[in-house]
C-alpha cells in the first residue's frame, strides 16, 4: 500500500495514486495497522520509507474513497434481522477505522440498501454529463477566487483564509460543533472546505449557514 522492498524502497498503491484515486473497497478488512500508515501521506501528500539504504520520499497526494459494510456478514442495515453477527464482532469490526483515519475522511455517508429496480431504461436523476459540467465550473469558480495565492482549489487553501472569509453566521455554526464535540479542530477546518465546494457547486459566491450545516452533517454523518 505505501512501498517498500529491500535495499531502495519501491513506490506503492498511493503513490501511483499520486493526483489520482485511490479506492479501497471493504476498508475495515485491512489490518489496523496498514491503515494507520495512511495517516501520514493523507496529512503531507508525500510518504517516507526508511531502509537500510536511506530514506526514500515518494509523492501521495491522492483522493481517498473507502467503502465498507455495516458489519463482516453485510446484513446490518435497516432493522438488521438477517445480521449473524455478534455485537463484539461489528465493534471490532469498525474499530480499525481509528479515529485519527475517519477524521481525515472529508464526506462520510451512509448508502441505504436498492429495495426495487425501476423498469425502463429512462435514469432517475441528474445526469452525470450534467454533474460533470457543474464540477468543471465550480472547479473554474475556486481556481479564479486563488489566482493570486497560487492555490487552485478549496483544499489548498489555508485556515487562516478561510476563517477571514467565511460568514460570521457560517462559523459560528462550526464553533458550535466544536463546543458540542462533533467536530474536533482538523473536522472543523476540512467542514468549512467542505461549505466552499458546496457554495461553488450551488453558483455562490461564499457559504452561507445552509452550506455551512450540510458541511458539517457529511462530516459527522448527522443531521
Amino acid at each position: 500500500l505505501v512501498g517498500g522492498g529491500a535495499g531502495l524502497a519501491q513506490p506503492g498503491a498511493i503513490t501511483r495514486a499520486h493526483r489520482g484515486i485511490l479506492f479501497m473497497d471493504e476498508a475495515p478488512e485491512f489490518s489496523a495497522r496498514t491503515l494507520q500508515t495512511l495517516r501520514e501521506p493523507l496529512e503531507s501528500g508525500y510518504v517516507a520509507i526508511s531502509r537500510a539504504k536511506g530514506t526514500t520520499y515518494y509523492p501521495a497526494r491522492f483522493q481517498l474513497i473507502m467503502a465498507a459494510n455495516p458489519c463482516p456478514c453485510g446484513y446490518a442495515y435497516g432493522n438488521g434481522e438477517r445480521c449473524t453477527c455478534r455485537e463484539k464482532d461489528r465493534i471490532k469490526y469498525f474499530s480499525r477505522l481509528s479515529g485519527p483515519i475517519l477524521d481525515r475522511i472529508d464526506i462520510q455517508i451512509e448508502v441505504p440498501p436498492v429495495e426495487r429496480i425501476n423498469p425502463g431504461t429512462v435514469p432517475s436523476g441528474e445526469s452525470s454529463h450534467a454533474i460533470r459540467l457543474r464540477v468543471m465550473v465550480a472547479r473554474q469558480t475556486a481556481r479564479e477566487r486563488f489566482r493570486e495565492f497560487g492555490w487552485v482549489c478549496n483544499a489548498q487553501a489555508t485556515g487562516t483564509w478561510l476563517r477571514a472569509n467565511t460568514s460570521t453566521k457560517a462559523i459560528e455554526l462550526v464553533n458550535h460543533a466544536l463546543a458540542s464535540e462533533r467536530l474536533s479542530l482538523r473536522g472543523a477546518d476540512r467542514a468549512m472546505r467542505l461549505a466552499w465546494t458546496l457554495s461553488d457547486l450551488s453558483g455562490k459566491t461564499s457559504p452561507g449557514p445552509e452550506e455551512m450545516m450540510q458541511g458539517i452533517s457529511m462530516r459527522t454523518r448527522l443531521t
